[in-house]
């Protein structure tokens, strides 16, 4: 896998939890700020299970704060084109990453300007619950 950049479309940041103890934490801050877990993508056990590749231990949680969804929703019914937000936890180079969804990045492809205040809704929920497990420097 890559080294890790500085992602433009998300918000990642490198966790002193394992890697087990970070997607539990993850879960538990999710529920904190309103979301729940509608799936969870072991991506190292579908590559292993589809291709017989190794890849390092990596999850996608897709999160969805149901209010904040129906609100999306009402505006725009495609949306859920978009849906859920996505919370990535990886392992890299003996390091946990976790990582959200920039929500704005995200819904500013649906030309639709009045969705920012949802985005950046969704984006401080988002940033308080990574703020649990891997506070800023």
């Amino acid at each position: 896998m890559k080294t890790p950049s500085a992602c433009t479309y998300g918000d990642v940041r490198a966790t002193k939890l394992s890697f087990d103890e970070a997607v539990a934490k993850v879960e538990e801050a999710l529920k904190t700020e309103g979301f729940g877990v509608l799936c969870l993508i072991d991506i190292r056990a579908k590559l292993k299970e589809k291709l017989g590749v190794e890849f390092p231990r990596y999850v996608i949680l897709g999160a969805c704060n149901p209010p904040l969804a129906r609100q999306a929703l009402e505006q725009d019914v495609n949306l859920g084109l978009l849906l859920p937000c996505n919370v990535i936890v990886y392992e890299h180079d003996s390091q946990v990453l976790v990582g959200a969804v920039d929500a704005a990045r995200m819904l500013s492809v649906t030309d639709h300007p009045e969705m920012a205040g949802l985005a950046s809704q969704v984006n401080e929920r988002l940033g308080r619950a990574l703020d649990i497990i891997a506070p800023r420097a």
